[in-house]
């Protein structure tokens, strides 16, 4: 169906780009702190370039306000923070391999490690360069995936305390279901964590962001902190601290269009308008990490307003309809993730939109985008 011949369109490129609000993870770290005893460090976790937020620039900010520990998956991860940070501890999350080990001597990096072969694999490698690597053992409680089986870790840990080219100065493990109301099973894994007695000495951290949020008595001498320091998980009243989102996601309007009644719209013509409105065609999609899911289902703000997005996602754009009356103009900003005027739209919502988790959506945006740091 022809469409009307009232369109406006802006020629310049101008693909979405990121805002990451560096005062707001400041004030997000405060709020952290200011509920840890002095004997409990936030661990800091940075992996996935900072949950898609920026690896450097982030952490770096977090150094500022105070952060001394952090958090990766992989080696190349940890040695550009190595870079940023010189005096930073930084805890390698995934299982690096023995022939890893002369960088993370080198750059003073510390690796879980997850079974005795690992470990003893590192070890040999550290002994073959003259050298001692420190590491935390990381206990499998319950979440059936890294880690030493917690019924048989009890001599591997004492064996691996002994073992030559090994420092083993941390103890740790990860909660796979955590509740207010203690149904998951935390407690249960806090027991099995707790039966394991090496020395007293170890640097202990179990914590992530959600167990830190429902219970302060599992903090012990560390708690590993992501979602919660970027803005989200601590939404219920009966958390411990509330936080706020630090990125937004913005675009451009490129092009709007009036379209009668019964018009189809995008691949396949998925949503058909039920009444005669105007579309704006956004500089976004799902190459930049916009999930198709997303179609037909997900908002975005104009001039301060809900509109929703109508048709599939595109590669390169979305169209959304702005209505029949709106005053929308090609060049507009336009919000993917953040607050315009009165009106917010979070990682969170775009979630609840294709039942997803927050760690996803902002993973998801795509590395190579603009990132604006503000504040």
């Amino acid at each position: 169906m022809a469409v009307t011949a009232e369109t406006t369109s802006t020629f310049t490129r101008n693909g979405p780009w990121v805002e990451i609000d560096l005062g707001a993870l400041a004030e997000n770290i405060r709020v952290v702190q200011s509920t840890l005893s002095k004997d409990t460090e936030a661990i800091f976790v940075v992996k996935a370039d900072a949950y898609g937020h920026g690896l450097v620039p982030v952490a770096c900010r977090a150094a500022e306000t105070g952060i001394r520990w952090f958090a990766v998956a992989y080696t190349d991860e940890a040695q550009s923070l190595r870079n940023a940070l010189p005096d930073s501890q930084i805890l390698l999350l995934g299982v690096a391999g023995p022939e890893e080990v002369p960088a993370l001597i080198a750059n003073r990096i510390i690796p879980v490690v997850v079974s005795e072969e690992h470990a003893l694999a590192l070890a040999a490698a550290a002994r073959d360069l003259g050298e001692t690597l420190e590491v935390h053992i990381k206990i499998d409680t319950g979440m059936a995936r890294l880690g030493l089986e917690w019924e048989n870790a009890g001599p591997v840990i004492d064996r691996l305390i002994q073992e030559p080219g090994l420092s083993v100065t941390g103890l740790c493990s990860h909660f796979a279901t955590v509740e207010p109301d203690h149904s998951g099973t935390g407690d249960e894994q806090l027991v099995r964590f707790a039966s394991l007695s090496p020395s007293p000495e170890l640097f202990r951290h179990f914590s992530s962001s959600r167990a830190f949020l429902c219970n302060p008595k599992w903090d012990f001498n560390g708690v590993r902190l992501g979602i919660v320091i970027y803005g989200y998980g601590a939404l219920q009243a009966d958390m411990r601290i509330r936080t706020s989102p630090i990125l937004q996601w913005k675009c451009r309007v490129m092009q709007v269009k009036s379209v009668p009644t019964g018009t189809p719209v995008g691949y396949y013509g998925t949503h058909e308008t039920r009444g005669a409105t105007r579309i704006a065609v956004l500089a976004a999609g799902y190459a930049d990490g916009y999930l198709r899911r997303l179609s037909n289902r997900a908002y975005v703000l104009i001039r301060g307003r809900r509109c929703p997005v109508i048709g599939r996602v595109s590669m390169n754009w979305i169209t959304v309809d702005v209505g029949a009356d709106s005053d929308v103009q090609a060049g507009d900003e336009a919000v993917l993730i953040g607050r315009q005027g009165n009106e917010e739209l979070w990682a969170n919502d775009l979630a609840k939109f294709c039942q997803t988790i927050p760690y996803e959506i902002l993973t998801s945006i795509k590395p190579g985008l603009e990132r604006r740091y503000l504040g």
